[in-house]
């Protein structure tokens, strides 16, 4: 709601917690665990490539359908019920329960349906958390908010690796120790962040239309799309380094695992440092398609650094690169997707597609990935397909529009109409 109090720290520390365990159990197993759980001999590796793409994909299909229906439910809650709450605490239990399963899990179909349960978990979480941003806060703490899901997402996914490896826990006991921080995390989160029961005024029109009649709206349906094709982008490029380093680079599995740690570490850094820095300034300047459409150009360049020089120096550059890039990228952009909500009544339907969006795209780039390994027998073409869809995601960014007097004219709601501009 634009006339939103601004929330204080207890409210964002609170929100950070929830999203970095959302991160830490969706990309831990995306990174590591399940390339580990499915790789397969060195002989026939591709194989393993293929199944962890499709096992992702499988999981992504389910997601994309889960977390809009979610949204669209709990915004029709009745009148004096919590909208939001019941969602996030139910996504969460089912995403731990899932993790458990996923765990003892054995060949690709048996872990492709247990990760659908993961993935449908995650969706469900993530609708009802990421409706908070419009529900409380005022356009001024937007960018600030959605600096904190993408900084999350960097330092979940350090986090999540990093104890996993650092600690020498083998895949099942990873997959444990993820359910048990999503339980109680999400769990506390999810009871401690304030959900105000339904109002009667928002509740009292239940329009008809489709699910996903917030895509008739030009700008929304345009951010959309480069949101989707960009997190393609952006999966591409950092989905499958654990197989790249593995049979790319030809590292042995304990010195690709810590490898893989030190790149991720790089990639967060500079994650949280664009996220931070740009979320402040896009509160400031109000400019938010600008910076969204630049990050995705910063990202594109780390994808051609990689297909040119394949080496492990330059994928650490690469890695800082595209760390800057879709730290801004995811940053702005959701707060970009925020402002640009089509209906009130609405906001966790929409946002919940906006996040599964998102989902889809990192999701999509592994299968995507797998088939492009398969058709050369290396990595080159996936390196190049992310600029490719990085650099698409900005032009299609780049076609959403809203116009800059939309936001002094809510921040100044009393303003006399007669009074002249300064």
């Amino acid at each position: 709601m634009t006339d939103s109090a601004r929330v204080g720290a207890r409210w964002i520390t609170l929100f950070t917690v929830a999203w970095l365990a959302i991160w830490m159990v969706q990309l831990t197993p995306v990174q590591l665990l399940l390339p580990l759980q499915l790789d397969t001999p060195e002989d026939d590796w591709i194989r393993g490539v293929v199944s962890s793409g499709l096992v992702l994909g499988l999981g992504g299909l389910a997601g994309v359908v889960a977390g809009p229906v979610a949204g669209a439910l709990s915004d029709r809650a009745g009148a004096g019920r919590r909208r939001r709450r019941p969602w996030a605490l139910g996504g969460a239990l089912l995403t731990a329960a899932a993790l458990m399963v996923t765990g003892f899990a054995e060949g690709p179909w048996a872990v492709g349906l247990s990760w659908v349960g993961v993935s449908v978990g995650i969706a469900v979480s993530s609708a009802a958390f990421t409706a908070l941003i419009a529900d409380q806060l005022p356009e001024t703490q937007r960018g600030s908010a959605s600096a904190a899901v993408g900084s999350s997402q960097a330092v979940g996914i350090v986090l999540g690796v990093g104890v996993v490896v650092l600690l020498g826990l083998d895949v099942r006991d990873g997959y444990l120790l993820l359910a048990v921080i999503i339980a109680v995390a999400g769990t506390a989160a999810a009871l401690l962040l304030p959900d105000p029961p339904a109002a009667a005024r928002v509740v009292a029109v239940q329009r008809r239309g489709a699910l996903l009649a917030s895509l008739r709206d030009r700008d929304f349906a345009w951010m959309l799309s480069g949101r989707l094709v960009t997190n393609i982008g952006n999966a591409l490029g950092t989905a499958l380094f654990l197989f790249f380093l593995l049979h790319g680079l030809h590292q042995d599995t304990a010195t690709a695992q810590d490898n893989l740690l030190l790149l991720i570490v790089v990639y967060t850094v500079f994650v949280v440092l664009a996220a931070v820095v740009t979320g402040i300034l896009s509160d400031r300047s109000g400019n938010r398609r600008t910076l969204t459409v630049a990050a995705t150009l910063v990202q594109a360049t780390s994808g051609v650094l990689i297909a040119i020089v394949p080496t492990f120096e330059a994928t650490m550059v690469a890695a800082a690169l595209m760390g800057i890039g879709y730290g801004a990228f995811s940053t702005v952009g959701l707060a970009f997707a925020a402002d640009l909500l089509p209906d009130e009544k609405d906001h966790a339907r929409d946002l919940g597609i906006v996040t599964v969006t998102a989902a889809l795209g990192q999701l999509i780039g592994p299968v995507l990935g797998a088939g492009l390994v398969a058709l050369v027998g290396g990595f080159w073409l996936v390196f190049a397909a992310a600029a490719v869809f990085s650099l698409a995601g900005g032009l299609l960014t780049a076609r959403a529009r809203r116009a800059q007097s939309n936001r002094p004219a809510r921040r100044r709601p009393s303003r006399s109409p007669d009074a002249a501009p300064h």
